[in-house]
């Protein structure tokens, strides 16, 4: 059975308390991954995974999900500004439902618009080179995606 879910509030019941969620930045290149801790509640960049084939790319992730017991892995959907889905959407979502047969994991969607933006400016104001920028953005990128949606669970259980 294939668990995708169109977004975070979407999860329900299929929202495991108590493990961590993967964030990833997939692009065409490279994957950017991030982690939570436990408790759902900080985002840490982790490492940007260099694309080849889906199978080793995913080999890869499911590697990251049992290392560090993920509960539930989101994908940034690079929607258009103006929040119509273009091709790099259709790409995310067909990774999507190619990894869901590998795993039982819930997957779900975040939109990722601006994220890159947003840990660019991080990076350059942190006086980063150019060339560990070039390094580390995918998984810093994905670490943004995952906190907007940490940060979402947490309004989302204050409001119950």
């Amino acid at each position: 059975m294939i668990h995708i879910y169109d977004s975070i509030d979407d999860l329900g019941d299929a929202l495991p308390r108590m493990q961590a969620i993967m964030g990833l930045d997939l692009g065409t290149k490279t994957i950017g991954v991030a982690v939570s801790d436990s408790f759902q509640s900080v985002a840490t960049p982790l490492e940007t995974v260099k694309r080849k084939k889906f199978g080793v790319d995913a080999a890869r992730l499911l590697e990251i999900i049992d290392h560090r017991s993920i509960g539930v892995i989101v994908l940034g959907l690079p929607r258009n500004m103006d929040g119509s889905e273009g091709p790099r959407c259709q790409s995310t979502r067909a990774f999507a439902r190619n990894l869901a047969q590998l795993t039982a994991i819930p997957i779900t969607f975040w939109d990722e618009r601006l994220s890159t933006v947003a840990a660019e400016r991080a990076l350059l104001e942190a006086d980063t080179t150019r060339k560990r920028r070039a390094e580390v953005i995918d998984h810093v990128a994905a670490s943004y995606i995952l906190q907007g949606v940490l940060d979402r669970l947490q309004h989302l259980r204050s409001a119950t």
